[in-house]
């Protein structure tokens, strides 16, 4: 693994009408890496999602991505450079079937694509982009699904169709933003084995509440409070850190991963 960060914040800090949501925050990670991030509700981590992907522009500091200064880089540029998220409410398009939600963002970084002008004449149906499409769900295990309108699936369903459509952008960085909020168990079981297997081919950083579902899952846990990055290291360690504890729970519970 490269010692080079893939990824990295340096000073990183956000306020909104005097509100510092995110306080003066240095990350970073190396390719290949799988980072957790967890915090109380307002810990800022969301927001910190938003500045990694551009969502937001930094009020002091700088991003950075395979050494490159990318502060002020938009969104979809940085989707072009391969930093992709998902986000805590599933992002589909239900009035569409669900092969062509995948359809649509495959061919974006298809040779089919061009240019803009080029992309509204394309054949999206055509044999090779749908035959890299059922693959993709296939791995997602909902290519039985792929003929159904996205309004049809269940949650979980579309929770797999939003990760499928984002793994389809060709991600070297995949931000996954509470990707077991509103699951069944079984939804988050089958969610976590395909988290788990994506990961190897690429660097992940997940936000999530339910810390007993990603401390196996992540080599690094990061805790934000107020803003402000307090802990950062093995799971095992960062969860046995006092201030952890007394964040989470107060100063006189111990911390479980039962959350």
């Amino acid at each position: 693994m490269s010692s080079n960060p893939i990824i990295e914040t340096k000073k990183a800090t956000i306020r909104f009408n005097g509100l510092t949501a995110v306080d003066n925050v240095d990350f970073r990670m190396t390719a290949g890496e799988a980072v957790g991030i967890i915090g109380p509700n307002g810990a800022g981590k969301t927001t910190f999602f938003n500045l990694l992907t551009g969502l937001y522009t930094p009020t002091e500091g700088a991003i950075f991505f395979s050494g490159k200064d990318i502060t002020n880089v938009p969104p979809h540029g940085r989707v072009t450079l391969g930093i992709i998220r998902t986000f805590q409410l599933v992002s589909v398009f239900d009035s569409l079937p669900v092969i062509d939600n995948l359809a649509l963002s495959t061919i974006r970084f298809s040779d089919d694509y061009g240019s803009k002008r080029k992309f509204l004449f394309t054949n999206v149906h055509s044999d090779r982009i749908m035959k890299v499409c059922l693959e993709k769900l296939e791995v997602l295990g909902i290519s039985d699904k792929a003929d159904l309108m996205t309004s049809e699936l269940s949650y979980g369903d579309k929770r797999k169709l939003e990760i499928a459509v984002a793994l389809s952008l060709n991600p070297k960085i995949l931000l996954l933003d509470e990707p077991f909020a509103g699951l069944s168990d079984s939804e988050i079981g089958e969610v976590s084995l395909i988290i788990d297997r994506v990961k190897t081919n690429l660097s992940l950083v997940i936000i999530e509440h339910k810390i007993s579902r990603i401390v196996d899952m992540v080599g690094r846990l990061c805790v934000m409070h107020e803003g402000r990055l307090i802990a950062d290291g093995p799971p095992d360690v960062v969860l046995s850190d006092p201030t952890v504890r007394e964040v989470y729970w107060g100063k006189e519970e111990g911390l479980t991963c039962s959350v």
